[in-house]
C-alpha cells in the first residue's frame, strides 16, 4: 500500500461534451470523475477495485465550452476492504490561470479478488 493516491488530469471542454444547456453534460463529468477516482484507488491499494457508490455529487458552477478543467482525486478514508476517494473538478478559462471548483463527489471503492469477493486493503 502506498500514499501515492493523488491523481490529477486535465481536459479541454469541447462542444461535443455539452448538454442542451450548453454546459458540460453531468453524466460525462461523472464518467471522467469515476475514471480518475479508480486510478487513485488502485494506486493507493494496488489491488483490483470496483466502484461501490457515489455520494452526493455537487454541481456548484456550470462548465462552459472552451475551458480547461482539472479533475483531482485523492483517497481520504480507508476501512478494511473499502476506501473513499474525493474527486473535484476545477475550471479555468484559457485567458486566466485562476480556477474555481465546479463539481465535487465522494466515490467509494471496494477491493476484490479475481472472483469478485472482497479482500482487505489494510
Amino acid at each position: 500500500m502506498t500514499n501515492n493516491s493523488a491523481v490529477s488530469h486535465y481536459k479541454v471542454v469541447f462542444p461535443s461534451d455539452l448538454n442542451n444547456n450548453d454546459t458540460l453534460f453531468g453524466g460525462l463529468a461523472m464518467q471522467w470523475m469515476d475514471q480518475i477516482a479508480y486510478i487513485a484507488a488502485i494506486r493507493f491499494a494496488r489491488k483490483k477495485m470496483v466502484t461501490v457508490s457515489v455520494g452526493s455529487i455537487k454541481f456548484s458552477e456550470p462548465v462552459k465550452p472552451g475551458v480547461i478543467i482539472e479533475i483531482k482525486a485523492k483517497v481520504v478514508t480507508v476501512k478494511a476492504a473499502r476506501l473513499n476517494v474525493l474527486v473535484e473538478i476545477f475550471q479555468e478559462t484559457i485567458a486566466s490561470d485562476t480556477s474555481k471548483k465546479s463539481v465535487e463527489a465522494l466515490f467509494t471503492f471496494a477491493a476484490v479478488d479475481e472472483s469478485g469477493k472482497p479482500v482487505r486493503i489494510c
